[in-house]
């Protein structure tokens, strides 16, 4: 039913849970799990030279945690024995960069973490679960918390 099964992740225990669920249907169904860490680009602009040091140092943390949770989330498919392929990618908004791997990779279904933040907390913070939701065009599991 499903061939490749795109899981976002940012390194998290709740990306962790969402990774075993996404390895076990991947295993049953004999799909492919693509992975992607997307990465915001450097959040601030800075004057002369402290902000290409900034840069740098940004990107230097945000590429090795990146690296990190792909990784998590290889092993976890090397012991299922379901074959993997991550990317880390730059994008202003996390869920558009989710979404545009999907569709590049041609992936037929979404499996992501959610933390189920409700009231205050998810009109201020927002949820790229949801924003995945409303705006996929593939299936999508979110996992809760």
């Amino acid at each position: 039913m499903f061939k490749k099964i795109l899981v976002p992740t940012d390194g998290s225990k709740l990306a962790a849970i969402a990774a075993q669920t996404a390895v076990q249907l991947a295993k049953s169904q004999s799909s492919k799990v693509v992975g992607v860490y997307v990465i915001d680009p450097f959040p601030y602009i800075g004057i002369g030279d402290a902000s290409a040091i900034g840069l740098q140092a940004y990107l230097t943390e945000a590429k090795s945690a990146a690296g990190q949770a792909l990784d998590a989330l290889k092993a976890v498919c090397d012991a299922a024995g379901v074959e993997f392929a991550g990317d880390t990618i730059e994008r202003n908004v996390v869920y558009e960069g989710i979404l545009e791997t999907a569709e590049a990779e041609s992936c037929d279904l979404i499996v992501m973490g959610s933390h189920g933040r409700q009231g205050v907390k998810a009109l201020i913070l927002g949820s790229v679960a949801q924003k995945v939701l409303t705006h996929a065009k593939v299936p999508v599991l979110v996992v809760k918390e």
